[in-house]
């Protein structure tokens, strides 16, 4: 049985070029180092291990090269086992030199074949594998000469330099095509929910509203089917118009964007003109909390009651407001919920809130509606200074 097609948008590795150069150094310095055996052969202690060591190179650089030209060759476990390879292979020099090679710091026969273990790293791992990669290399080289030189030193410095730079390179380029996937879901969910908009509109959005005009005409018990009909128009609107939100970079989430999926014809909704970014749990738990509230309005508050959410973020915390029109709490009646054991609203939302480690009010009095104001610290103080903007 096959899978269907993934709509999910394929989106090349920005690390792609990184590899290339690697297999590309990798080739170069085999090259280099063949040609330097051949030139030093007889002066070796053990020049058939020499050959070994050069044909074990020329298998592990053609069998990576190969590996490495494909993203999904390019696995943690591969490039693990290449460091291993390439140290063993570096070390077997102690078998090949002679002590007086050794003494006069003469170049190994893996030679400049070493550093490509920590291009490698870098360009997997980043920053951290490509400096771990150089400083272990570099370690591997004082422990096979046991002695400090100059150029040992200036080696040490230009692995952990390569790894450094080409590491920053891999995480720069992690990031874009991060950020390159995030836009094209965002495009092709837009424009799915485009296309499912234009569907609707001419379906459901026209039967709803021909059930709206024409139940207000008929009047009576069709006014109320009406009123419904145009409810539940505005919402699919709201819906339909709302753009789907991807979480950024950082896994944040526009907690306003979400909150306009609850406007309808009784649920008027204010947010920021700005992104209110949070974290995804965070947002989500806000969001749970502010639908449970408008659902016990619409419970408790009447078929006629109006609800109004605003949305403020603060420089140090989050403040969302849910404020009806309908007939209010008679005094005591939470407390004589919670005593009876129906406890929905004091654990959906004060619970959530409180979760959350915010603060949960309540303002309501007989005949004067129910106002919820909910207050939440942002994880991270942001810049003091207030986000601006007009209603969406």
């Amino acid at each position: 049985m096959t899978s269907p097609p993934s709509n999910e948008p394929r989106v090349t590795d920005g690390r792609s070029p990184l590899w290339r150069g690697h297999n590309v150094f990798r080739v170069v310095t085999l090259l280099y180092a063949s040609a330097w055996v051949a030139f030093q052969f007889h002066a070796y202690a053990r020049p058939w291990l020499a050959v070994v060591v050069i044909s074990l190179m020329g298998v592990w650089t053609a069998f990576t090269v190969w590996r490495y030209s494909t993203r999904a060759g390019r696995t943690n476990l591969l490039v693990a086992l290449d460091q291993v390879v390439v140290t063993v292979l570096f070390l077997s020099n102690e078998f090949i030199l002679t002590e007086q090679q050794m003494a006069e710091s003469w170049p190994t026969v893996v030679t400049a074949w070493h550093p490509t273990m920590t291009t490698a790293a870098a360009a997997q791992w980043g920053i951290p594998g490509g400096v771990a990669s150089g400083v272990f290399a570099a370690g591997c080289n004082f422990l096979l000469r046991w002695k400090t030189t100059p150029d040992m030193v200036l080696d040490t410095v230009l692995l952990i330099g390569v790894g450094a730079v080409i590491g920053l390179a891999s995480d720069s380029a992690r990031r874009t095509t991060a950020r390159l996937a995030r836009a094209l879901r965002a495009e092709a969910a837009t424009a799915e929910r485009e296309r499912l908009a234009r569907d609707i509109h001419d379906s459901v959005l026209q039967v709803l509203a021909r059930v709206r005009r024409r139940g207000a005409e008929l009047g009576g018990e069709a006014a109320e089917l009406a009123k419904l009909a145009g409810e539940q128009e505005i919402a699919l609107r709201a819906l339909v118009a709302t753009t789907p939100q991807e979480p950024s970079e950082n896994g944040e989430t526009d907690l306003a964007a979400r909150l306009q999926v609850l406007r309808t014809g009784r649920v008027h909704v204010s947010v920021p003109g700005t992104p209110v970014l949070l974290g995804e749990p965070l947002c989500s738990e806000l969001f749970a909390a502010v639908r449970e509230a408008l659902a016990n309005v619409d419970k408790h508050a009447g078929p006629d009651a109006q609800a109004w959410v605003l949305l403020e973020e603060l420089p140090d915390e989050v403040v969302i407001s849910v404020r009806d029109d309908g007939p209010g709490i008679p005094e005591g009646r939470l407390d004589e919920a919670a005593a009876e054991g129906r406890l929905g609203v004091a654990k959906s939302i004060r619970g959530r809130v409180e979760g959350l480690g915010g603060t949960i009010t309540l303002d309501t009095e007989p005949g004067e509606g129910t106002e919820w104001e909910i207050r939440v610290p942002l994880p991270v103080a942001k810049p003091a200074k207030r986000r601006r903007g007009g209603e969406r």
